[in-house]
Formats: C-alpha cells, sequence, structure tokens
C-alpha cells in the first residue's frame, strides 16, 4: 500500500488517488510500468462482464482517474464487423466505474471484445469473451450449462486488518475457478469484507470495494464469465448488521456500481431474479429487512420481511422454471439455532417452507454461504420433495468449523464437509423432461472433493 504520507500527498493533488490502490502489498502485480499502453496504465480493475440475456449484455470497468470508456466486441466467429457499446465518462462521483452496455447481440452467440479507455485498446494477458443466451423455447431442449458457485472473498490490507495471522490468502483459488470454464459465477455474499476503517463513510465503503475488485489474480474470471451477486453482512455493513445499519443506502449505492444484476425488484436492498435457460435464481438480500439476531423469535422477527417474503413466493409460484434457485447469504434449512442460520428466524422460516409446501411450487432449491465452510443440507418433508440447501464458502477468508451437534442433525448430508477454500461448479444437463442437476466441490487449487447428481423429478 501506499505509505501515509505519500497518499495524503496524493490525495491534494487531485481526485485519480482516492480509488486507485491495490490488494495489500501486492501492487506491483498491476502496477504501470514502462512497457504498459498508457491506456492500461489508467485501468483500475475489470472489465467484468455481467450479466447475459438474449439482447443485451452488460460490461464494466473501472479506471484510476476521469476517462472515457468503451467496449468494442464482435461474434468471435465473425471479426470483420465490430459494434461499441455506449461511451462512459467515469467520474470520482461514480468511483470511476462504468456500465457498458452490449445492445447490438443475437441470441446465442459468443462475443470477443476489446476494452477501450479514451479509445485506446487496453491490452490484457487473458481472453475477454462474452455470450448471449439461446432462444431455445419451443425449439429445442436447454443447453446444458454450469455455473460457478462461491461467497467469502476477502483480501488482505495490513494497514488497516486486524494485527496477527493475515485473514485472507488462497486467491488462486480465482485461478482454479476459471479453469472450469463456468458459463457465470454465482457470487452468494461478503463479496468484499468492509472494515471499521470503512463503516461510516461513503468513501471508505468505495475504497473497499475497489480494494477487493482489484485483486490480480481475480481479473481473468471478472473478464470472460459472466458474474451475477447478491449479499451478505460484510459487503452490506459491519459483521452481522441488520436493518439498523446507519449507512445502507451508500453501501447499496456501492453494491450496485460495482456489480452489473439485470434487475432490482425493490427502492430499497438488492433483491433481484435472473434466469440461464430453464433455471431462475432469486437473489435474495437477508440485511436490509432483517431484525436483530438477538430479538426473541416471533411474527415480528422479520429476516428477509414481509415485502421481500411476499414477493418470493410470488415469484416462485409464477416460475416455470426447472430449478428454482434460492440464493442467499446465510444458511436456510440447517435447523441449529446458532450463528446466522435462519432457524433463530423460526417463526419466518416456517412461513415460508409452508408457503413452498401450500403453494406446491416444484424445483426449489436453496444456495447460501457465510459460514467459512462447505457442506449440504437436506430436509425430508412429508407428503412432498425434500429441500436441499449448497453452502459453498469460503473462497479466500479464513475456514471455521462447523459446530459438533451440526454434523449430528437429520439434515446433514454425509461426507459433503469440506473445511478448507473452495469454490462449487454446479451443471444443469439433459432433456427438458429429464434434466438434471450436477453439484461439484473443488478446492483452492483445483481438485475436486465431491460431487452428488439431484434429477429435477425427483423435486415434484
Amino acid at each position: 500500500m501506499y505509505k501515509i504520507q505519500f497518499l495524503l500527498l496524493l490525495t491534494l493533488l487531485g481526485p485519480l488517488v482516492l480509488f486507485g490502490q491495490q490488494p495489500g502489498k501486492r501492487q506491483t502485480a498491476v502496477s504501470p510500468s514502462k512497457t504498459k499502453s498508457a491506456s492500461q496504465s489508467k485501468l483500475q480493475s475489470g472489465p467484468m462482464v455481467g450479466y447475459s440475456e438474449m439482447r443485451e449484455v452488460m460490461l464494466w470497468a473501472q479506471t484510476k482517474q476521469p476517462a472515457k470508456v468503451q467496449i468494442r466486441y464482435h461474434e468471435t466467429d465473425n471479426p470483420s464487423v465490430n459494434y461499441l457499446t455506449n461511451e462512459v465518462q467515469t467520474n470520482r462521483q461514480t468511483a470511476f466505474t462504468a456500465h457498458l452496455l452490449a445492445d447490438q447481440v443475437e441470441p446465442g452467440k459468443k462475443y470477443t471484445y476489446e476494452l477501450l479507455i479514451e479509445g485506446q485498446k487496453v491490452s490484457l494477458p487473458y481472453p475477454t469473451q462474452f455470450q448471449t443466451q439461446p432462444l431455445w423455447q419451443w425449439r429445442t431442449d436447454p443447453p446444458t450449462f454450469r455455473f460457478g458457485v462461491g461467497s467469502c472473498t476477502y483480501v488482505n490490507e495490513p494497514e488497516v486488518d486486524r494485527p496477527g495471522k493475515p485473514y485472507g490468502g488462497g486467491y488462486e483459488i480465482f485461478t482454479a475457478l476459471v479453469a472450469q470454464k463456468p458459463d457465470f459465477m454465482l457470487w452468494t455474499g461478503d463479496n468484499t469484507y468492509t472494515r471499521e476503517v470503512d463503516w461510516n463513510t461513503r468513501t471508505g465503503v468505495l475504497r473497499r470495494y475497489t480494494h477487493t475488485r482489484s485483486l490480480p489474480e481475480m481479473q481473468p474470471l471478472l473478464a470472460n464469465t459472466h458474474n451475477y451477486a447478491t449479499w451478505d453482512d460484510h459487503d452490506y455493513g459491519p459483521n452481522d448488521a441488520d436493518r439498523s445499519y446507519w449507512l445502507k443506502p451508500v453501501t447499496l449505492e456501492a453494491f450496485k456500481l460495482f456489480w452489473a444484476n439485470p434487475n432490482f425488484v425493490f427502492s430499497e436492498g438488492c433483491a433481484g431474479t435472473f434466469f440461464w435457460n430453464d433455471c431462475q435464481f432469486f437473489l435474495l438480500d437477508d440485511r436490509t429487512f432483517r431484525a436483530p439476531n438477538d430479538m426473541p423469535d416471533g411474527p415480528e422477527k422479520a429476516y428477509f420481511g414481509d415485502k421481500q417474503m411476499q414477493w418470493l413466493v410470488d415469484a416462485l409460484t409464477f416460475s416455470r422454471a426447472t430449478f428454482k434457485f434460492i440464493v442467499t447469504g446465510g444458511q436456510i434449512v440447517n435447523p441449529t439455532e446458532a450463528f446466522e442460520n435462519y432457524s433463530i428466524y423460526g417463526t419466518e422460516r416456517n412461513r415460508l417452507f409452508k408457503a413452498i409446501t401450500d403453494a406446491k411450487i416444484p424445483g426449489v432449491l436453496f444456495i447460501t454461504g457465510d459460514r467459512h465452510h462447505s457442506i449440504l443440507h437436506k430436509l425430508d418433508r412429508p407428503g412432498t420433495y425434500p429441500l436441499y440447501d449448497l453452502t459453498i464458502s469460503p473462497l479466500t477468508s479464513s475456514v471455521a468449523q462447523p459446530r459438533a451437534d451440526e454434523l449430528k442433525q437429520p439434515t446433514y448430508v454425509a461426507n459433503t464437509l469440506v473445511t478448507e477454500r473452495n469454490f462449487g461448479l454446479l451443471s444443469v444437463s439433459g432433456p427438458l423432461k429429464d434434466r438434471v442437476l450436477t453439484m461439484k466441490v473443488y478446492d483452492q487449487k483445483g481438485a475436486e472433493h465431491w460431487t452428488k447428481e439431484i434429477r429435477a423429478n425427483e423435486l415434484k
């Protein structure tokens, strides 16, 4: 990191350094050198590929100082015809971020793109590609697709981290993840860790988001894989933060600046949804409406809250997706009343499970994070199909063990506990009437730990 005196001096000179930082003491990995072009030296982080639809794809980039940013793209199989996104003038007020819309695309195509800063191509040492979703409905079976899953991304910054052993590490996990070539990445919360130095100011929040996003090992995954995200306590606010967090409009602003989700269903919070082929993903916000953990359980103790709960049940009821993935930070199925599990909000938890049962909604599964270990829970329900909850955690944060009694719960699926840094890789394959979900868990080096298949016909 910059020395304090140097940072103060540069800040006085102008806006270009407020967010121009690199993770920890790793600047040299991405610092400008004499061999780099002027345009490349202006790039802070990204480019990142956001959501994918049939008629548009969103891309993202961040510069170190005010600059004009644009994406030039072409069909990978037809490089002779190029298109341009909108041009964005980045500025200090929005942390020099740019959302760039590729809206001259056709369904089911792969595209190669280039980032332009001040009209000059930025040369990058890894592929930069995106894809549009295919128009398969009424024509063919839905294609096979694969997506990565991960949560808890801590990037060290020694000057403001707690003393002692570094909490983050294993950044090579992103290299192992991108090697699997997922179609998209699902970030399930704690995607960055705000610290004491960040919680009370917009400047601190935007610096933290910038610091995490600038991790060199993360860049190839961002540039070549579509990315969708929801948050949990650490990217929302302090540890275990609830609806009382005083700066939540600012962290929501930061979330929207740094991610490129296709929609936000409420004016507050980050809840939204997206489709990939025949599957629908419900990105839930477990923080904005959340009552304090220590509040006695009862009808007034909200977790998702009435408004979000009503939307979710309505959207699940309306959905015709084969698999309906409910994605949120904290564990849902684990019945252990501890930590921040949904079980300590038992009244609302029972209400959600009952609503899914009463409405006879097929194909529901949960994907969660938070716990700093990975595990699969399965809740058997009389007269209907079981509810699965796949917890994947952590990516680069430190590891935590489950309590001994959690492994004695009837919901625990044996041999699925992973207590090291890891990620999930899920695939959906097969004909429409017999789709199969395959779940695999890999460690930070890319070694597979376990795999399990769930057929859609088992979730009816």
